[in-house]
Formats: C-alpha cells, sequence, structure tokens
C-alpha cells in the first residue's frame, strides 16, 4: 500500500536493456512498476500535489478527466489511500444518465467510484472551461480547503515530480517520451544535461504542444515527434495493436494503445530509418496507463478487431 511516507520518499524505477538495434542500445524505464494504478508519470505528477494539498485542513482534490482516464484513475487510488475526499468532474453528460450502466461497462470509471471519488459528468463544451465550470465553482464555494489538479496532472508541481524519473548516472545520449499535456516530457529536460536530447512522442495530432512544452522550460535541448499519433487520442489502428501484442511477447513489456505503445512502435521505426547515431543510448520511460487496456479491449471487441494480450 502506498503510504504518505511512500509520496515523500525518491523512488528509483528499474532501468532494462532492450536490446541492440542498427547499432544503437536501447534502454526502458520501468515506471509503470512503481504501482498497479498510481503508475509512470502519474505517480510522478501526483507526488507533490498530494504532499502539498494535505497541508490544508480538510482537503479535497479536485480534478478533470475522459471516461478512460489514467489520471482520473491514478487520483481516485491515491487519494483513496491517502485519506483524502476526491472529486472527478468527467468529459461526456451522457456518462452520468445510467450510472449504472456506466460503471458497469467502463473499468476505469468504476476503479474511480470504488475508490471514493465523487464523479460529476458534464457536457463536453462545459468541460473546455475546466476551472470555470460552474459546478466547480460550488463545489469550491462549499469546500474552499479544494485543491484543483488540472486535467492531465500537469502543473508546476507535477513538474517538479517528472524530473525524479531521471537518476544521477543516467548516461543516456537520447531521452524519449510518450506526451498527452507535455508535464512528463518538460520535467526530464528540466532534469536533462546539455548533452542528452529530449524527445517527445505525441498522442495527439498537431504541434500545438510544442507551445505548452516551452512554456515550462526554458532549455531547448529537445524535440517534439508529432508523427507517430495513429489518428489521435484512443484511436484504434490494428497495426499498432499488433505491434503491442508482438513487443510484449518478445520483451514481456506490455505497453498501452494511447501512450507507450506509439513511443516504442516510433522509436523502433526512427532507429531503422537511421534517425539516431551510431552508438548512442536511448532510454524510452514506461509512462505507465496500463490501467486503461481493460476499457480499450472492451472497445475492440465490439468492433471484431484484435485485442490487446494480458497474458
Amino acid at each position: 500500500m502506498i503510504s504518505v511516507s511512500f509520496f515523500e520518499q525518491n523512488y528509483n524505477s528499474v532501468t532494462e536493456y532492450v536490446g541492440r538495434f542498427n547499432e544503437v542500445d536501447l534502454f526502458v524505464k520501468r515506471e509503470d512498476l512503481i504501482h498497479p494504478i498510481i503508475s509512470g508519470n502519474k505517480f510522478r505528477k501526483l507526488k507533490y500535489n498530494l504532499l502539498e494539498a494535505q497541508k490544508r485542513e480538510n482537503a479535497n482534490i479536485l480534478t478533470f478527466g475522459g471516461a478512460y482516464s489514467n489520471h482520473i484513475a491514478a487520483t481516485a487510488e491515491a487519494c483513496h489511500l491517502l485519506g483524502i475526499p476526491s472529486t472527478g468532474i468527467i468529459r461526456g453528460d451522457e456518462l452520468g444518465r445510467n450510472l449504472d450502466n456506466t460503471l458497469t461497462n467502463n473499468p476505469t470509471l468504476k476503479l474511480a467510484h470504488q475508490k471514493g471519488m465523487q464523479l460529476h459528468f458534464v457536457s463536453r463544451t462545459d468541460f473546455r472551461l475546466k476551472e470555470d465550470m460552474p459546478i466547480v465553482k460550488t463545489i469550491v464555494d462549499q469546500k474552499p480547503s479544494t485543491f484543483i489538479i488540472p486535467e492531465g496532472g500537469t502543473n508546476a508541481l507535477a513538474i517538479k515530480g517528472c524530473q525524479e524519473i531521471m537518476q544521477k548516472g543516467d548516461n543516456f545520449d537520447f531521452i524519449c517520451s510518450s506526451v498527452g499535456t507535455g508535464g512528463t516530457l518538460a520535467g526530464l529536460i528540466e532534469a536533462s544535461n546539455a548533452s542528452q536530447h529530449c524527445i517527445g512522442f505525441s498522442a495527439l495530432k498537431g504541434n500545438f504542444l510544442e507551445k505548452e512544452i516551452a512554456s515550462w522550460t526554458p532549455k531547448a535541448n529537445w524535440t517534439l515527434q508529432t508523427d507517430y499519433h495513429f489518428g489521435g487520442y484512443a484511436k484504434v489502428y490494428s497495426e499498432l495493436i499488433a505491434f503491442i501484442n508482438s513487443f510484449q511477447k518478445k520483451y514481456s513489456i506490455p505497453l498501452d494503445p494511447i501512450y507507450t505503445g506509439k513511443l516504442f512502435y516510433g522509436i523502433f521505426e526512427m532507429i531503422e530509418a537511421g534517425y539516431f547515431p551510431k552508438n548512442t543510448r536511448i532510454l524510452a520511460v514506461h509512462t505507465g496507463g496500463l490501467q486503461g487496456i481493460e476499457g480499450m479491449n472492451q472497445v475492440l471487441e465490439q468492433k471484431g478487431l484484435q485485442t490487446i494480450d494480458r497474458s
């Protein structure tokens, strides 16, 4: 069980050697092994936010996310273990019309509900307002000690936590990570030295995250790779699912289809294309997110497509 003392300590994740490909060496930092639910970058982003929240008397965590959000699941689990009440504002008011049906068919929201998170479902239009939503103002008025964490968890405290992914002696030439909101990559960039280059593999279409990442770090030793989004967030591609299953079978490392599957697919394709100089060392950060596989497999089954192997 994770305790306050666990969040207060520096957690050093295991780094595994994947292999040598096209004369470059690939390693993976297994942040997914931190915890089954509070894993990877979610642990890192929540750490200092929760420690800060605990300084408030009668603290209540309020955050935002989609129906299969890793952040929602991790926040609910962490708050449950720490005894902090939590509230989740969920995108999609249709999900709240038949809550029993939603919780039966959505493993992420079921877990959050079971862990005591109070779920509020809002329209996609209202969700875009985030902290300016009327329901958020109502909750804060009722509970002035409410501590708000942004969707995806990215803020200054989150970036501070993500810097701790890197450890003293991590002498890699390239540091690669999947990107959703940009906070994890920003933390890695801040922790990197001038001889290292960080590459973020965006899970979303477009390069709009470049401006967001640049707002969190003054360093310039990084690149946002936007060629491996596979259609955008949560889109389903059989080619990617096949890669994820093959990768797990060969290296015994599970990947998710939203973030880390795209990350490793992109790294391998770039290695094959000769992007990385010979004899360089590449570190891929496994940011967790494996809880979302169950929900994705439900979608794949409904479409009659190959599912992700969990064996």
